[in-house]
């Protein structure tokens, strides 16, 4: 399963930023965009519910994690906002993972629409972060494989994921299993605090699901371009 549309993260302030972003956009552009923490904590329910309105699908990135009842409970309330994917983590254990589902599900009235994604190892983390700062002396990509799994057999729709890990998740999970990755460059962008990252064509080639793109197209002198180029790359491989 693959999403066609590169989803655009909304790493922005304010929803005064967003509309001078989106407003660079043909108006009648479905795109799929991410609102963060930073954009959420800002502007709260009513960013998503203006995108939403404005005919766009949004991935609301929370990353939940906490103990299962309060999790529960956090979506519940998200369920209520008619999102595409949402975030947990999945370090939060199979309770936690599985109470998040019943939450959403509760709060959409049961429509098995939105899909929740777990988080396994941020793009900002590599070997050695995992190693001294985590303590954990498994080899990133079991690490990842590993809550990959755990995601899935709590019922999830799949995983935020490096596009370096995501044909090994492909390969340890069901066909329909999303590996959505960020980190996502053009050829020549800067990397700033990514460490594992790749361009649209390269996590197409890697087997990823579907590509979450912030400063290679936020911060492009024409966005829409920047936008189009990504989805070229993206489709044709």
């Amino acid at each position: 399963m693959k999403i066609k549309r590169p989803i655009i993260a909304l790493d922005f302030p304010d929803r005064q930023a967003v509309r001078r972003f989106l407003a660079k956009f043909p108006q009648d552009e479905n795109l799929f965009l991410k609102v963060g923490m930073e954009l959420f904590y800002s502007e709260g329910q009513d960013i998503v519910r203006e995108l939403i309105a404005n005919g766009h699908d949004v991935f609301l990135d929370l990353k939940c994690h906490d103990i299962p009842h309060t999790v529960e409970q956090a979506m519940k309330v998200l369920g209520k906002l008619g999102v595409k994917l949402t975030t947990i983590h999945a370090s939060g254990g199979t309770q936690m993972m599985q109470a998040a589902k019943t939450g959403l599900l509760d709060g959409s009235n049961g429509d098995q629409t939105a899909g929740i994604l777990a988080i396994t190892q941020l793009t900002s983390t590599d070997q050695t972060m995992l190693e001294k700062e985590q303590l954990v002396q498994q080899p990133l990509k079991i690490s990842v494989l590993h809550y990959a799994q755990l995601a899935q057999a709590a019922g999830l729709a799949g995983v935020v994921c490096s596009a370096w890990e995501a044909a090994a998740i492909e390969a340890a999970t069901a066909a329909d299993f999303l590996r959505i990755t960020p980190g996502i460059r053009l050829a020549g962008d800067q990397t700033n605090d990514q460490k594992r990252i790749m361009t649209p064509d390269q996590a197409a080639q890697q087997r990823s699901s579907g590509l979450v793109v912030g400063r290679s197209i936020t911060q492009a002198a024409d966005p829409f371009a920047a936008y189009q180029t990504v989805s070229k790359l993206w489709r044709n491989n």
